[in-house]
């Protein structure tokens, strides 16, 4: 699958900035939204091809969000990474569990997030 478009997900702005400063480094188009329910609607609207979700967001967290998007035809086969500071090796089990492809723990480098999207 190519990646084209990317959506990044995090309701901190400055990681949101980073994030998406670097995606778009790869050449990549970025759309953004700060939570859960915002996550899924710009998934439906948008289709992007990868999406970097935070794990603790207010509202709807990422891996509520994730499942949700997991349990619809339209968006299930769209990978998920958890970008997200909870580095318990439960946590990243819970996050593949949700249907997640790949896990980031912060503070992470921009060789972490290229390498991501040059293997999904």
């Amino acid at each position: 699958m190519t990646i084209k478009k990317v959506l990044c997900v995090d309701d901190s702005y400055t990681d949101l900035v980073n994030i998406q400063t670097i995606v778009i480094g790869t050449g990549r188009f970025v759309v953004t939204a700060a939570n859960g329910k915002e996550a899924i609607e710009m998934t439906k609207s948008e289709k992007p091809d990868l999406i970097f979700m935070d794990v603790n967001m207010p509202d709807m967290d990422g891996f509520a969000a994730t499942r949700a998007l997991k349990k619809d035809p339209a968006t299930k086969d769209i990978p998920v990474v958890f970008v997200t500071s909870k580095d318990q090796k439960a946590d990243k089990m819970w996050g593949q569990m949700q249907g997640g492809s790949g896990y980031v723990v912060k503070p992470y480098t921009s060789d972490d997030i290229v390498r991501l999207i040059n293997t999904l």
